[in-house]
């Protein structure tokens, strides 16, 4: 079960620091679905890896991230609905 959440915890890492850096790079916006969808993703497997771990505090900015993740998912989807 360790190694999993292990895993689990490194695809997390790598989603967050991969939607920040192709951001950074200007390679995909901030208002995507694929930026919206790696940060929340990664937050989520996060959030499992450090409750495990009982990393709270960690725990916690993840939950905030999911938080801000979601409806942000919502309105990128709302909008393309809405342009068809």
């Amino acid at each position: 079960m360790k190694l999993l959440i292990d895993i689990i915890g490194w695809i997390g890492s790598v989603e967050v620091i991969l939607a920040y850096g192709l951001n950074s790079y200007q390679k995909i916006k901030s208002d995507s679905l694929v930026f919206q969808i790696l940060n929340v993703t990664g937050a989520a497997f996060l959030i499992i890896n450090t409750v495990y771990y009982g990393a709270f505090p960690s725990a916690f900015i993840n939950v905030v991230w999911v938080l801000i993740a979601i409806p942000a998912i919502f309105k990128i989807l709302r909008k393309k609905q809405s342009a068809l």
